[in-house]
């Protein structure tokens, strides 16, 4: 299981606001929700887990069913798909692999991205320039059940710590780092 999070470019709060300490999608929030739950139709091998679309940022963890075990040793010469490379002659092809976390946030990014031009075109949704998202994202290995629990906690609690949420651009709560010194909030 994965638990990732990605961005809004220029962390802008386009996907709907907090109130009371709960997350309020507008048009463009839900969108981005049914982006989500659209993935295991295009990846079966995904099962979703928690998640939280948030004013700025999305929260998600996902389960690849079949991907091999973390540490497993890799077996040479599989192929990603049949489609891209085929066996000599007489020989079968590779089994194809999992699709990986970062080709269905990908997918999840460029879905999500093609609605939400649809939206500024037809809806009047805000505009954004460039890319909606950010070009990377925020991933972890969930190792246990502790663990888990814990960001799965942490993802459905999310909205009750946007007051002091790095990504709310309205924050003015200092970043402590590791070493206890306080950053200023601009190079956090």
């Amino acid at each position: 299981m994965y638990y990732f999070t990605i961005c809004i470019q220029g962390e802008k709060c386009l996907l709907g606001k907090i109130a009371l300490g709960r997350m309020n999608q507008n048009d463009a929030g839900r969108m981005v929700e049914q982006a989500w739950r659209c993935i295991p139709h295009r990846f079966p091998a995904a099962e979703l887990d928690e998640h939280i679309v948030m004013p700025n940022h999305f929260h998600g963890i996902l389960r690849i069913v079949g991907a091999p075990l973390v540490g497993a040793p890799k077996v040479i010469g599989t192929i990603r798909t049949a489609a891209t490379r085929t066996a000599p002659t007489g020989q079968r092809a590779p089994t194809p692999e999992a699709p990986t976390l970062g080709e269905m946030v990908g997918a999840f990014k460029s879905i999500s991205t093609d609605e939400y031009i649809c939206g500024v075109r037809s809806q009047g949704w805000p505009r954004f320039s460039g890319k909606l998202w950010q070009r990377n994202f925020y991933e972890h290995i969930i190792r246990n059940e502790v663990e888990l629990e814990r960001i799965r906690d942490y993802i459905r609690r999310n909205p009750l710590m946007w007051e002091i949420d790095r990504y709310n651009p309205d924050c003015t709560v200092p970043v402590i780092d590791e070493e206890g010194r306080v950053v200023p909030w601009d190079e956090s």
